[in-house]
Formats: C-alpha cells, sequence, structure tokens
C-alpha cells in the first residue's frame, strides 16, 4: 500500500480501498491521482515487479495505449488552428500516395466514420474475425521487438474490403491514427516526436511523455508489465515491459505519467490547448458510442466527463476530466496479459468503480 495525502492534508480512505480492490481483483500495480476540489490525492496498490515486494511507484513511466489518440488528434486540431490542415479536407490530399477514398476526410480519421478495415484486426457483427498484424500469443511475444512502418500497417488496411462507405458508419480501427500521424508528419516535415514537443510538450512542461516510436524501451523509473503465454504445452510468462510499440503505431504506442496526463488533459479540458471552436468540435459526440475526435463523451447523472483509457500489453491508462478541467483522474495499470484478454472485464469495472467514486459524486453535489 502506497499512499499520499492531498494538498490539504486530508486522507482519502475510499480512493485506497478503490485500488487496493483493484490490485486483487487481478492487476499487479495501479497508479492513481485525483485532482478535483479537496486537492490533488496520489497512491498505489500492488506491486511494482512480480515476485517482488516493492510497492508500485505513483508516478511511474507506463505504456498509455489508446489515450495516445487523444493527443494526436489534439495535434491535429492544433495544425488546423494553424492553417496547415483542413478538418474537411480529404485525407487523400495529404497522403496521395495510398490512393485513399477521397471521401474519406481528415474529420473521418480522428472520429473512426471513415469505414478503413483496422489493422490490428476486425470483428465483424456476425462473429467473424479477421486477424491484421499478430499481437496475441506465443508469435506476438517471440517478435514484440519487431518494427512495422506505419506506411506497412496502412497498406495492410487497404488490402482489405472497407467496413463500409466513408461517413456512413462508425468502427473503431487503429489505422485512421496511423493515417493522421502521417499527416501531420507530412504538413510539418517534421517527426511525430519534434511536432508533440512544440505543440503538447513544451508548452505545457511535461517532461515524462514519450513517443517511441520503434524503440521498445521505457524511461525509469516504471512498474513492470507481463504476458502469460502456451509455448509447447507449458505455460510462461514473459516480462514485456520492453515491447516495440510499431505493430499499434499511432493507435497506441505512447508513454506517460500521471502526473503528465493530468497536466495535459486538465489544459485541454480547460480551453488552455486548443481555440474555443476546435475543442467544441472535438467534444461533439457521433451517435453511436458518443465518440467526438480522439475523445468519448460519458453523459451521467451529475454532467458529462470525457476520457480516452488505453490499454496495451501489460499496461493501461485511465484519462477522465470533467468539462472544466477541475477535476481529473488520471491513472496507470500494470498486469500480467494473455491471448484471451482475460483482464478485460477487470479493467471495465476498474474504470466504472473509480471513476464513480471521484466523479458522480462530484458532478452530483
Amino acid at each position: 500500500m502506497s499512499t499520499q495525502l492531498s494538498s490539504q492534508g486530508q486522507d482519502r480512505p475510499e480512493l485506497q480501498k478503490a485500488i487496493e480492490e483493484l490490485a486483487e481483483s487481478g492487476f499487479a500495480g495501479v497508479q492513481l491521482r485525483v485532482n478535483d476540489e479537496q486537492g490533488e490525492w496520489v497512491g498505489s496498490a500492488g506491486v511494482r515487479e512480480l515476485g517482488q515486494s516493492a510497492e508500485p511507484l505513483t508516478n511511474g513511466h507506463f505504456r498509455i495505449g489508446s489515450s495516445t489518440k487523444n493527443f494526436v488528434a489534439t495535434m491535429v486540431l492544433l495544425l488546423v488552428a494553424e492553417g496547415r490542415i483542413g478538418l474537411d479536407a480529404p485525407a487523400g490530399d495529404y497522403l496521395p500516395e495510398f490512393g485513399l477514398d477521397r471521401r474519406i476526410t481528415v474529420r473521418m480519421l480522428l472520429q473512426h466514420t471513415s469505414g478503413i478495415f483496422n489493422h490490428t484486426g476486425e470483428l465483424y457483427e456476425d462473429g467473424t474475425i479477421v486477424l491484421g498484424v499478430p499481437w496475441q500469443g506465443k508469435e506476438w511475444v517471440d517478435n514484440r521487438f519487431k518494427t512495422y512502418l506505419p506506411e506497412e500497417l496502412v497498406r495492410l488496411s487497404l488490402s482489405k474490403p472497407a467496413r463500409f462507405a466513408p461517413g456512413t458508419g462508425w468502427s473503431y480501427a487503429n489505422t485512421n491514427y496511423v493515417l493522421a500521424r502521417l499527416v501531420i508528419e507530412k504538413v510539418t516535415g517534421r517527426s511525430f516526436a519534434e511536432e508533440l514537443q512544440r505543440l503538447i510538450l513544451g508548452p505545457l512542461g511535461m517532461t515524462g511523455t514519450v513517443a517511441p516510436g520503434a524503440s521498445p524501451e521505457i524511461p525509469e523509473p516504471h512498474n513492470h508489465s507481463y504476458y502469460r503465454y502456451g509455448d509447447a504445452g507449458q505455460e510462461r510468462t514473459a516480462d514485456v515491459t520492453r515491447q516495440n510499440p510499431s505493430w499499434v503505431g499511432a493507435g497506441g504506442d505512447m508513454i506517460s505519467t500521471t502526473r503528465d496526463l493530468h497536466t495535459y488533459f486538465s489544459a485541454l479540458m480547460a480551453d488552455k490547448l486548443l481555440p474555443t471552436e476546435l475543442l467544441a468540435e472535438m467534444r461533439t459526440p457521433e451517435a453511436t458510442v458518443g465518440y467526438g475526435l480522439g475523445l468519448f463523451a460519458q453523459e451521467t447523472e451529475g454532467g458529462t466527463i470525457f476520457h480516452h483509457n488505453g490499454a496495451t500489453m501489460g499496461s493501461a491508462a485511465l484519462m477522465y476530466s470533467t468539462a472544466d478541467g477541475t477535476t481529473t483522474l488520471t491513472a496507470g495499470l500494470t498486469w500480467v496479459d494473455d491471448a484471451d484478454l482475460s483482464i478485460a472485464p477487470a479493467f471495465r469495472t476498474a474504470q466504472q468503480r473509480l471513476a464513480a467514486e471521484v466523479f458522480y459524486g462530484n458532478l452530483g453535489r
């Protein structure tokens, strides 16, 4: 158990209890940061490393999975504000090399309404699974340091039939964000990491956030992530803290800390990053699942909360905020992953439990 009191010196036993229960439900380590009217509370539960007794860090680096998408969307919108990208321009105007359907706009990439096949695989309504790049089982473990070029991922997606005509449906596809990042790099002539530093990290003073590209490294200090898999009839567990995230690319490859995620998301929601009209565009959800531009809008009994959580092999991020940025929840979770995604129900429960603890009470007051 590890707890830090809020800035007003008030303990938050309900938050500590929630993360201890999460650790007991199957997570190796949980680190949580809450900023609200009571100040800031930081705590952790579980262990930093399997077989060791050291407590998890409370501000360690972790892989944030699909929370990456919100950063990418914000950067695209900042470049829209600079007049370098047209939100409703055909994405193919920026990336002519792929022969994209002319009806696919930049907005559709950010909102997952392009219809493009997801390069990490698709599950169709009738139960059919169409595989993409390998990301499960022994095959992934053995190849976890392999580099995929973004162009490879896009071409894999475009070799499969579209799920629907552009703009006529909604389907979550990592490839949309691989394309969005390529647009960023094409219009600026700079790497994504350089633009991330210019547009977000530098202005906000964020020092714990990394766009690793194809590097398997994760900055110290960090908690450890694991993967359980079958090999010749034996069950094995690998430490996958170091892994090359290029298989998911801009769909979920970034690394951050709970402090940096709070700094970023509270500034974004408080209207300190994007022009007001573009923040409004980001927050406007489509009708299917309430997805705006790289952002989920969730209606609760007390008001709207915005979030974009993310998970990748053995690691996940939670990133929630009220509409004005005054209450945020940011968390990093580590666990022993497996090909059956058996942690998924516990991860959903974790999100719901923590969000309810922090927001529904606050919003309802």
